[in-house]
């Protein structure tokens, strides 16, 4: 993410919005001139002016400072589509049902990208009662271990958080189709198909 707006984005926003730089600059309060010299490089807008700039470009404040703008697309709000954070200086999990800004601790988070689970991290899966008892074959050291387990589906999330020096299981409900998600505090995000 860039620190501050640029100017193509302020170029492109406007322009798909429709609006001249002096309409812009009416609508805010500024020259047309600031306006211009916003787009071409010279200059920035006043911190002051970013609220009633995003607003007036119709975006968010983080739309426009990123320079991405969010079309939701999303319009049966699939669960499937869930992401996963974690802060490296606390150990927060942060889990959203979309790709979205998150910060913690000062820090933005990347988005943790699953890689399928591997050979390190074998799972097996057993029924019991009407439940699964997973188990993950794993070391649960305090320098390395598993973080939590998460099962998604399209319309829930099971989250389950485990500790250094307890046992890498849980039991967990599994109804329909979904992914089972593992988290790895040296390897990173992990899933399976379930």
């Amino acid at each position: 993410m860039d620190t501050y707006i640029t100017a193509q984005t302020i170029k492109r926003l406007r322009e798909d919005k429709g609006l001249t730089q002096t309409a812009l600059a009416e609508l805010i309060g500024v020259s047309s001139k600031a306006v211009s010299k916003w787009e071409t490089s010279k200059g920035l807008p006043d911190i002051s002016l970013i609220e009633p700039l995003s607003q007036a470009l119709g975006v968010s404040v983080m739309e426009l400072m990123s320079g991405d703008t969010v079309i939701n697309k999303n319009t049966s709000a699939n669960i499937l589509f869930s992401k996963f954070y974690v802060c490296p200086v606390c150990g927060n999990v942060i889990h959203t049902t979309g790709a979205t800004l998150v910060s913690c601790c000062g820090i933005t988070l990347p988005t943790l990208e699953a890689e399928e689970i591997d050979d390190d991290h074998a799972v097996t899966i057993e029924p019991v009662e009407d439940e699964k008892f997973i188990t993950v074959h794993h070391s649960m050291s305090k320098s390395h271990f598993i973080s939590f387990m998460a099962y998604v589906t399209s319309d829930r999330v099971q989250f389950i958080k485990l500790y250094p020096e307890s046992n890498a299981e849980t039991r967990m409900q599994f109804r329909g189709r979904g992914y089972l998600y593992l988290y790895c505090n040296k390897h990173g995000l992990m899933k399976m198909k379930v």
